[in-house]
């Protein structure tokens, strides 16, 4: 069990208030807050080594330099990476999945190729691919998402066929917080010699990852989502498929003899991160990861398992009034909970929470097809937990949503 009280002494930010209430953050799935140690990792680069890094042959950028492969090792690691030359540093999810798509998808794509996605993916796990079917003639599919919010492999075999060159699916849904069975999808798809990439910017930060174990060809997540500043995140690429890929950007670090005519590239990871990379944010980012480590990724998933299943069953007694979208398998949930209410405007309910002191939500979480044209709602709202958040702030949640219908309800009332 953790000590959820002694972790919130870490996070400066826990202790405010909020419209004169104390500050309860549901709104974890978007970012999460950040703990006083990789604050001051950050003030304490910028304090006493900032500097660039590599080429340099100065004490500050050496330094600069070591803190900075250091922490690409940490992260490495921490995804169970074979080594770090296959984890290359990008701006976040939404970056990795586009240096994919243009590195890799669109030089072995062509027309009639297929690229199979799901219907609950996030636009960054969307809209790259689309691009590259519009640029190379391949084929977007889809595999559809039942009513109980899990993805409908009953047709996998034919959504899953030699044309398949590319599956690409979210790892864990930001929206309806399902756990997908990306290990048998991996299986599936190189079957029939296709890869796989995991938009893991939902699982990286709240369960145990391991890109050898998931057999994934490309993983990407997110700094901030797991502690870390943003601005940064990681692209795990299989050592045998980043041999074969060309540069995502080109300029100064990523080359290794340049002519005023031609240019040859630097090795693995380094040729894709043209120009100075966000220094700071990568040794936050490997600070972020200590923090995780220190705690145990196995007890971060246990203690959102159980603050899951507890806000599940409170939300419960709110039936009447709310649609709560999502698996009821705890076993196969994340820490994320969206919800509708006919009464209440997602943006309204936001509005009212926020003079509560709780932080969700609202709109349609970058994920518009899934929550307009599957769940035929205009938007919804979403509570999302991690490590530092309590049962009696999933009863303040429960209290607030109460007091939301009533105002409501008797505003409409008063209108008949």
């Amino acid at each position: 069990m953790l000590d959820i009280k002694a972790i919130r002494k870490d996070f400066p930010i826990l202790s405010r208030t909020v419209y004169g209430k104390p500050l309860v953050y549901l709104d974890n799935a978007a970012t999460s807050q950040k703990p006083s140690s990789v604050i001051e990792t950050i003030t304490n680069y910028y304090q006493n080594y900032n500097s660039n890094v590599h080429r340099g042959v100065h004490a500050l950028s050496m330094e600069a330099t070591e803190h900075y492969e250091a922490a690409r090792e940490k992260v490495a690691n921490f995804i169970g990476a074979p080594d770090s030359t296959c984890l290359i540093f990008v701006r976040g999810t939404t970056e990795g999945i586009n240096l994919v798509a243009s590195s890799w998808a669109i030089p072995n794509l062509g027309p009639g190729d297929e690229i199979l996605l799901s219907e609950m993916e996030h636009h960054s796990n969307l809209i790259p691919w689309q691009r590259v079917a519009q640029i190379t003639g391949a084929v977007l599919k889809f595999i559809p998402v039942t009513e109980e919010g899990v993805l409908d492999l009953e047709n996998l075999s034919a959504l899953i066929n030699n044309r398949t060159k590319l599956v690409s699916v979210t790892h864990v849904s930001n929206v309806l917080g399902t756990i997908n069975p990306v290990k048998e999808l991996a299986r599936k798809a190189h079957n029939v010699g296709a890869l796989i990439m995991l938009d893991a910017a939902q699982s990286v930060p709240h369960m145990p990852v391991n890109v050898q174990d998931l057999e994934c060809d490309f993983l990407a997540f997110s700094s901030h989502k797991m502690l870390g500043p943003t601005g940064i995140g990681g692209l795990y690429v299989r050592p045998s498929v980043l041999k074969t890929m060309q540069p995502f950007q080109s300029g100064g670090e990523m080359v290794k003899e340049v002519t005023f005519t031609s240019a040859s590239w630097n090795d693995h990871p380094f040729q894709f991160e043209a120009g100075t990379p966000s220094i700071s944010a990568s040794i936050g980012l490997g600070a972020a990861v200590d923090y995780l480590q220190s705690i145990g990724m196995d007890e971060v998933r246990n203690h959102e398992m159980a603050i899951t299943q507890y806000a599940l069953e409170e939300l419960k007694h709110l039936s009447e009034d709310f649609i709560f979208y999502g698996p009821n398998d705890i076993s196969i949930r994340g820490g994320a909970i969206s919800f509708y209410s006919d009464l209440v405007h997602p943006h309204d309910l936001g509005t009212i929470l926020d003079q509560e002191g709780i932080a969700i939500r609202t709109g349609h979480h970058c994920a518009m097809p899934l929550v307009r044209e599957r769940l035929k709602v205009s938007a919804t709202a979403r509570a999302s937990f991690y490590i530092y958040n309590t049962e009696s702030e999933v009863d303040q949640l429960v209290k607030a949503l109460k007091k939301a219908t009533r105002i409501f309800t008797n505003a409409y009332k008063k209108n008949i």
